[in-house]
């Protein structure tokens, strides 16, 4: 399990790929309440990842990064960098926007609104020159905003140092059981440019990814899934004085599969529905997406209050193909048409500007304050198109034609007052209030659509979230706290169904947004001399107005209704005997079901999708020496138990039960000077796990897009740091 790392003040130092033998106690650091601040201290559940141990452990996506953090679910919509992230319980299944918020240091990433692919906007970032990665749960909507109702991923960069020069290259290669060889290689070098007041950073990663599924049908192939993922980023930090700083940071990634990581499972059976890893189809899959992300953190100290300054603009653009053959064909085979192919390309598209201040006054005063303004503007772009390859091979007719374009504005005012009534008791209370604006226009054609649609809608609304915290020290290393806070998704306008008898609005124009409430109590404590730490919270949500697709003549619209009740329980144990030893456990219980009857979903008292009711893993790791080497030893283990990935009797997301799953992963490394080698095994005993699936088209006939765990991987780098 991946254990936390500290996070620095400025610079952060390229660190050893092995741990040094005598381990001293840590103090992990968060921005998680925008302040820098122990995690410990922070009234709420936090987990810090660090990138060092992700890296020794292999991991290259974002369903790696999370794996083994309990009660967490990463919904893989087909491959690397469409992943959906479930905190809690608070899913549906398939989401119409994302529950769980993604930023990049205090930028937001990815879409708000359900029309340019905001369903799937966790962002799969490689460990491009990370420092470490937060995971907030629960509702952030105080500080964060909208989407971020179930909790917050947080990807932290490191800054470059303005006092030395340095760098690190990496090598790495895997082989994949019965599939293709990957390989990696990244660089990160820091320039000061004048000590103590100017540096750059650079770094760069490419890193090719073996394929391990075959193909059936009519292009039958082996190991189709493989592909590339580059990125790169450049980081300019300037401090010209000690009460001023600017840092300028531009972010580029590309991601290519030649296919998705789906597999065809039976419905009924729960069986592969061919031979193990195959995907049966007339066409291949493939998709790109292209991530480029630019800001700038100006930071200034008033005295009274620090001013931050945070500009951004990113730029998201996602081309892919699906194989519906096997919907569309059968469909219309009894209107004449006889189909071997029907391909659906879409390109979505996301041009995001954000502007936000905030004055945070200075720390550990009787009161401590926030206050920001927030901005963002957002154009989306969704094209569509559902040609068609008739037996023989000749081009069939375009079934459909489809542009969506939008358009997203809101501003918002928030901010948090912490009264610190004596050295032991703090309390605080938080305000958001949001208001954003909408407009949607969908324009579409071809054969199912008869003489086409132009149409289009607007929405505005306001919304506000709040927040209120206890927290109280027992004694110097341990603290309790009572945390209530709201989150919210954002309304929206609806794709324009009319009736086709009376030619009236068949469905509501506009969406409102959900909103739910979590109540928590936590516990946390370092033991034993520093030895034991310890977290524990139990949390009761409540969900109402649940945003959810629903069919209306053939076509999905988005309606709110349905409320959800989800209690749960967290324990996270980190304990090092003895200086060599390191140990790590975490265990979480999730129920989260309907409390009401909700169109669309399923009846009350329903699980949700994408939860486990208990999810575990543990972890330990040996320091010792080789010689004179130091190096290290790792084994972890993760336990998910069975989930649903529908409802039951539900014709548009039908369920499957997902099985229970167990995965083994080992860790190796020795440091040689300058050079360090790390090694892992994962997967070690070869499991099928069903990670996710997909039910959308079982009800035509269709077999269960599933994901399995990567079969076991072997695999090993070497890093120089210099």
């Amino acid at each position: 399990m991946a254990a936390g790392a500290p996070a620095q003040d400025g610079a952060a130092a390229d660190q050893p790929a092995a741990q040094p033998l005598v381990q001293e106690p840590q103090v992990v650091t968060v921005s998680a309440n925008r302040r820098r601040e122990p995690a410990r201290e922070v009234p709420m559940q936090v987990n810090t990842l660090s990138v060092l141990q992700l890296e020794q452990s292999g991991a290259k996506t974002l369903a790696d990064y999370l794996g083994d953090q309990p009660g967490v679910d990463v919904k893989n919509g087909g491959g690397s960098g469409f992943g959906s992230v479930t905190l809690r319980g608070v899913s549906t299944g398939d989401e119409v926007i994302a529950t769980v918020g993604t930023y990049i240091d205090d930028v937001a990433y990815g879409s708000s609104t359900p029309f340019a692919l905001g369903s799937v906007g966790a962002l799969d970032m490689g460990l491009l020159d990370l420092h470490h990665i937060e995971l907030l749960r629960g509702p952030q909507g105080t500080l964060y905003g909208a989407g971020a109702m179930g909790g917050l991923l947080k990807y932290v960069t490191n800054e470059p140092n303005t006092s030395e020069f340095s760098g690190k290259l990496t090598l790495g290669a895997s082989a994949t059981r019965n599939g293709k060889a990957s390989n990696t290689e990244s660089g990160v070098v820091n320039i000061p440019l004048k000590e103590d007041v100017a540096a750059m950073r650079i770094s760069a990663f490419r890193d090719s990814v073996g394929g391990y599924i075959d193909a059936a049908g009519a292009l039958p192939g082996a190991d189709i899934n493989d592909g590339t993922t580059t990125g790169g980023r450049v980081s300019v930090l300037l401090e010209p004085s000690s009460r001023f700083k600017l840092r300028l940071t531009a972010t580029a990634q590309n991601t290519k599969r030649d296919s998705t990581d789906y597999v065809d499972y039976d419905a009924a059976s729960g069986r592969p529905s061919d031979a193990e890893l195959t995907r049966r189809g007339a066409l291949r899959e493939p998709y790109e997406l292209r991530v480029v992300i630019a800001g700038a953190d100006l930071e200034y100290d008033l005295g009274w209050a620090r001013l931050n300054s945070i500009t951004s603009h990113q730029h998201n653009r996602t081309t892919l193909q699906l194989d519906y053959t096997g919907i569309y064909a059968p469909l219309l085979s009894g209107a004449g048409l006889d189909l071997s192919a029907v391909p659906v390309h879409q390109w979505t598209e996301v041009r995001k500007w954000t502007q936000e201040f905030r004055l945070t006054s200075p720390a550990k005063g009787r009161f401590e304050w926030l206050a920001g303004l927030y901005y963002d503007h957002q154009n989306g772009s969704n094209r569509q198109r559902v040609d068609s390859t008739l037996t023989g091979g000749a081009a069939g007719p375009n079934l459909v034609t489809a542009d969506i374009p939008s358009q997203y504005r809101e501003t918002a005012a928030y901010g948090d007052l912490t009264w610190n009534a004596t050295p032991r008791l703090a309390v605080t209370g938080g305000l958001r209030i949001a208001r954003n604006e909408q407009q949607y226009r969908q324009a579409a054609s071809g054969l199912l659509l008869g003489d086409g649609t132009d149409l289009g809608a607007d929405s505005a609304e306001t919304s506000k979230t709040y927040l209120a915290t206890v927290r109280y020290a027992l004694t110097p290393a341990s603290n309790v706290y009572l945390r209530a806070a709201s989150g919210y998704r954002p309304g929206g306008p609806n794709a324009v169904v009319t009736d086709f008898q009376t030619g009236q609005a068949a469905a509501p124009q506009t969406f409102s947004h959900d909103s739910l409430w979590s109540y928590e109590a936590g516990y946390k404590a370092d033991l034993l001399d520093k030895t034991l730490a310890v977290e524990a919270s139990v949390y009761d949500i409540r969900w109402d107005k649940i945003q959810q697709f629903f069919a209306v003549n053939g076509i999905n619209v988005i309606v709110n209704g349905g409320k959800a009740h989800i209690n749960g329980a967290e324990l996270a144990v980190k304990y090092r005997p003895r200086a060599p030893w390191s140990v790590n456990a975490s265990l979480a219980y999730v129920d989260a079901r309907l409390s009401e009857d909700a169109p669309g979903l399923g009846a009350d008292g329903a699980r949700l999708p994408n939860s486990a009711r208990l999810s575990a893993s543990v972890g330990a790791r040996y320091n010792f020496a080789v010689g004179n080497r130091a190096a290290y030893v790792g084994l972890s283990e993760r336990y998910v138990g069975e989930r649903n990935a529908g409802f039951d009797a539900n014709a548009t997301l039908p369920n499957y039960k997902l099985p229970a799953y167990a995965l083994t992963n080992v860790q190796a490394g020795i440091d040689f000077g300058q050079v360090q080698l790390a090694m892992f095994l994962n997967n070690a005993f070869d499991r099928r796990a069903q990670l996710n699936a997909g039910t959308a088209f079982v009800g035509y006939g269709a077999p269960v897009n599933l994901t399995n765990a990567r079969p076991r991987t072997l695999g090993l780098s070497l890093t120089r740091a210099f």
